[in-house]
Parts: structure tokens; sequence; C-alpha cells
């Protein structure tokens, strides 16, 4: 890990985080990407571990008048998953109907999501070495969420890759996967994107396309 690192955008983010990954013995890798930002990180992983790329979908939730400030995060699914930061939802004001509001809202969001992105089937992570990508972590609540949603899919390994991210947060973490690669853990940290020369957001159409891409490679690999 290095303790700080100024990335030209997610695209090189991710081939540097590729990098670090190859050294690893990873076997029947999978990258699962947080949309948005994650997916152009996870798109280079993908490339070149020659792994299928998929999303996993999650919301933040913000706290009441602040929807930048997270307290928690949701993910959808059989039986959808909320991880809430209690002492910052107590801080902001956010009562259990609050909670509850915002979490109906955000698995809206999501499905309407699942159904512009997905380009196929959802990969399988079962028996597989399941990789999480995002483009940083800061309070970690949208990574904690989607580790939980992981390990309820029989992975044999999960690894959470990410170019940037606390130290606090990290080891918070780390007790939910089987490993961790980071690249930069500045101290003090900031924000995800002041490690980024170019951290503009990331469109839907961007996100698609990557998606497709993946697919068409992956199809391309496999095809005699």
């Amino acid at each position: 890990m290095r303790s700080s690192w100024a990335f030209r955008d997610r695209t090189e983010a991710g081939q540097a985080l590729a990098e670090r990954l190859q050294e690893m013995s990873l076997t029947n890798p999978v990258v699962l990407a947080l949309p948005r930002g994650g997916v152009p990180v996870g798109y280079e992983v993908a490339r070149a571990l020659a792994a299928p790329l998929d999303v996993i979908l999650v919301r933040k939730i913000g706290a009441p008048g602040h929807e930048e400030f997270g307290i928690g995060a949701v993910v959808d699914g059989a039986a959808p998953q909320t991880v809430i930061d209690e002492a910052a939802a107590q801080m902001a004001g956010a009562t259990p109907d609050y909670i509850q509001r915002k979490v109906a809202e955000e698995l809206a969001l999501i499905e309407r999501r699942r159904t512009a992105y997905r380009t196929g089937p959802p990969v399988s992570v079962t028996g597989r070495t399941a990789i999480l990508v995002d483009d940083g972590i800061a309070t970690g609540n949208t990574a904690q969420v989607a580790l939980q949603a992981l390990a309820g899919t029989s992975p044999t390994r999960v690894v959470l890759a990410v170019p940037v991210a606390p130290r606090d947060t990290l080891t918070r973490l780390g007790a939910m996967c089987d490993d961790i690669v980071c690249l930069a853990v500045p101290d003090p940290f900031h924000a995800v994107g002041a490690h980024y020369r170019d951290f503009g957001q990331t469109s839907d159409a961007e996100v698609i396309r990557l998606l497709q891409l993946a697919r068409d490679d992956m199809a391309s690999a496999t095809r005699p």
C-alpha cells in the first residue's frame, strides 16, 4: 500500500490495480464493480485478468437535507440488505421512518438501473474468486453492504480491490473479506476525488458501454 498517489483518471487507476492483482493467485476470478465510478476501474481489472465483469447494485442512503453525507447503504436481492451507521444517523436526525422511506426509494432506483445496465444474465460467483472493485472508499458503508451481499453467494474467496481508501475503513472492512488490495492509503484522508486529476462523473451510457465491451471480450476469448 502507498501513502499517497495521484491517478490521472479511473482508467489509469484500474490498470494500476490490475497489475497488483495479477501478482496474486486468483482462481477463476469474476469482477464485480460498484456503479457508476467503479465500472471503468473494474473494466481494466477484468480485461487484465481475462475475467467476466458485472455490477453489484448498491445505493448510498443520504442524511436528511444532506444527501451527499452517507449514513448507510442498501443492496437489492431476494432479501435486501441495509447497513446503517447508527451514530451518524442519530447525529443527522434520521428517524426510522426516514430510513425506511429512503431504503424503498433507493431500491426502486436500483431496479431501474438493473434494467438499464443488464447486458446479459448475471454472472454467478458461486465457487469463484469474487473481486469487489470501486474507484475508492471513504466511509466504507457501500462496500460493507456489498461484501455482506457477496457472503451469501458462496464465493471461494472475496477480494476487495480499490485504488484509494482511509486506513481505518480498510481495517474495519478487512474482517469481511479474504484479501484487500489498496494502492493509496492517505493520511489524513479527505476525499476519494482528491486523488484523481480527472474525477468526472461516470455516465450510465459509459457503464452500459463498458459492461457490453467486457461481455464481448469474454465471448471473443472463448470463441473457437
